[in-house]
C-alpha cells in the first residue's frame, strides 16, 4: 500500500512526489503515455533535445522556484526573442523600437509613442473584445499585421469574438529589447526537461502506459490518497458537459542542414499561412552539443492549432465565461472527494506557467504533507 498514487509523470506530479518522499511518504507515480514528463518531454533526434509537444522556455520571477528547479537542472541562458514573419516580412517580438522602426521607420521613442498615440484614438471607451483592447495598446497597424491573423488562428476565433482580457498584457516597449519575458529567470535544461523530470523521480517508482480512468478502482485500492493531475471533466466522466480547449498539432521534420530559420521561434502572423510558428529546436541549446560542437542538421515544427475534440491532447483552456461557470461546477464536485487532490494545468483547469505549476505543487504538498 502507497501513501500517494500520482497520476500524471508531469511536472506538477514530479514534484509533488518529490516532496512526498523528502516527507518520508510513499509514492507510484503512473501516466499513460509511454514516457514521463509529460508535454515538456523532450527527445533526443541528431544531437538536438526536440521539444515533441511545443516550445518551453523556463522563465520566473520567484527565486523560491529557481532555486528549487536549479537542484535537479542546470540551465542555460537561453533568451526568448521570437521573430514574426507577416507575409514575408520580419518583425521584432515583443514589441519594441526594432518594431516600431521597422513598421513606421521612425527612431526615437517619442516618435514611436506619438504613432501609437495617434493610431489609439480610434478606440473611445473600454474596450468590448480583443480587437478593440489590442488596437488600443498597440495601434491599428500592429494590429492588423502582427496579432489579428496570429491570434485568429490560435483561437480558431474571430477578434471581435475574443474576450478583451486575453490580450491585456500585450507587450510594448519603448527601448530597444528583444527579450519577450524579461523576467529575472530565464533558460532551458541543459541536455533537455526529461532529465530534469527524470532526477525529480530519482528512486519513485513510475509506471507507464497506465491509464487510470480505465482501471481506476483498482489503481485506487494501491494508496491512501491519489493526486490527480489529468482533465478534472474527465474525472467525473463529463457528467456535467466537456470544458473546452484549444489543442496543437505538429508537423516535425528532421532537415539535413544546419540552420532553417535562425531562430528558435517565428510566429507567422498573416491568416493566409495555415501554422502558427515554426519552432527550430537546436536553437534553444544555441546549436551545439553538449562539447560545443556546431550541429550539421536540423529539426522544425510547424504547429497548428486546433479546436480540441475528445482524444485530442488538450492544451490551453479556454479561460472563457462558459468555461469557468462550468470549471467551477465541477470543482464543487472535486472539493467532495475526499480522498483525490486535483493539482496542475489540467487538473485546475488554468493556464499555467511552468513556474506556477512548481509553484502550485510545492505550496499543495507543503499543505498536506
Amino acid at each position: 500500500m502507497y501513501d500517494y498514487l500520482i497520476v500524471g509523470a508531469g511536472l506538477y506530479g514530479a514534484v509533488f512526489a518529490r516532496e512526498a518522499v523528502k516527507a518520508g511518504k510513499t509514492c507510484l507515480v503512473i501516466d499513460k503515455r509511454p514516457h514521463i514528463a509529460g508535454n515538456i518531454y523532450t527527445q533526443r533526434v541528431e544531437g538536438i533535445n526536440v521539444h515533441v509537444y511545443g516550445a518551453h522556455i523556463f522563465h520566473t520571477n520567484s527565486k523560491r522556484v529557481w532555486d528549487y528547479v536549479t537542484q535537479y537542472a542546470d540551465f542555460n541562458r537561453f533568451t526568448n526573442s521570437p521573430v514574426a514573419n507577416y507575409k514575408g516580412e520580419l518583425y521584432s517580438m515583443p514589441f519594441n523600437m526594432y518594431t516600431f522602426n521597422k513598421m513606421w521607420g521612425v527612431v526615437t521613442p517619442e516618435e514611436a509613442a506619438a504613432k501609437i498615440q495617434e493610431q489609439r484614438r480610434e478606440i473611445t471607451g473600454t474596450p468590448r473584445n480583443l480587437e478593440e483592447q489590442a488596437i488600443s495598446l498597440v495601434g491599428r497597424d500592429i494590429f492588423e499585421k502582427l496579432v489579428k491573423g496570429y491570434t485568429e488562428k490560435q483561437w480558431g476565433r474571430d477578434c471581435k469574438d475574443l474576450p478583451a482580457f486575453i490580450i491585456k498584457r500585450l507587450p510594448v516597449r519603448l527601448t530597444f529589447d528583444n527579450n519577450y519575458f524579461n523576467t529575472l529567470y530565464q533558460g532551458i535544461p541543459i541536455g533537455g526537461y526529461t532529465g530534469l523530470v527524470e532526477r525529480l523521480l530519482e528512486g519513485i517508482e513510475v509506471r507507464l502506459n497506465t491509464d487510470y480512468l480505465a482501471d481506476k478502482a483498482n489503481l485506487d485500492a494501491l494508496a491512501d490518497k491519489v493526486v490527480y493531475t489529468g482533465p478534472i471533466d474527465a474525472y467525473f466522466d463529463y457528467r456535467l458537459g466537456y470544458l473546452e480547449y484549444r489543442s496543437v498539432r505538429f508537423e516535425t521534420e528532421l532537415l539535413d542542414m544546419p540552420n532553417f530559420q535562425g531562430n528558435a521561434a517565428v510566429n507567422y502572423t498573416d491568416r493566409a499561412t495555415p501554422w502558427t510558428r515554426i519552432i527550430e529546436h537546436k536553437w534553444f541549446e544555441f546549436g551545439k552539443d553538449e562539447n560545443g560542437n556546431d550541429l550539421p542538421k536540423t529539426v522544425i515544427s510547424r504547429e497548428y492549432s486546433s479546436e480540441w475534440k475528445p482524444g485530442d491532447e488538450p492544451y490551453y483552456p479556454v479561460n472563457d465565461e462558459r468555461n469557468g461557470a462550468l470549471y467551477q461546477q465541477y470543482k464543487a464536485l472535486a472539493d467532495q472527494e475526499s480522498k483525490v487532490l486535483f493539482g496542475g494545468r489540467l487538473g485546475e483547469y488554468k493556464y499555467y506557467d511552468m513556474d506556477r505549476v512548481i509553484e502550485s505543487a510545492l505550496d499543495r504538498a507543503a499543505e498536506v504533507l
